[in-house]
């Protein structure tokens, strides 16, 4: 009996998301803003991704499916990315001796 492919992976995206869940909330507080923040620049590998995914395809049709997908992906990315570096520089100067 084969299993298909689209039901294979959309079980590893279900599992996938119960284990995002629960490594997530088993985080103590306190490391919680650290944590994601340095997470956040894991999508350096998404956007390299995302790149090839918008630069797939043929060159006649510049609007393919996954063109579009794969510049939403680096949007997506990018403010994700910079958004954690914002994080982290403001949880930072949170810990930093105030001058009197």
């Amino acid at each position: 009996m084969e299993i298909d492919p689209f039901i294979f992976r959309f079980s590893i995206f279900i599992l996938s998301i119960f284990i995002g869940y629960y490594v997530v909330w088993s985080v103590t507080p306190s490391l919680h803003t650290p944590l994601m923040s340095v997470t956040n620049a894991i999508s350096s590998v998404i956007i390299v991704g995302a790149i090839i995914a918008a630069l797939a395809g043929s060159s006649e049709e510049i609007f393919e499916t996954s063109n579009v997908f794969g510049f939403l992906a680096i949007i997506l990315a990018a403010v994700n990315i910079f958004g954690g570096f914002l994080v982290t520089q403001r949880m930072l100067q949170m810990y930093k001796k105030k001058k009197k």
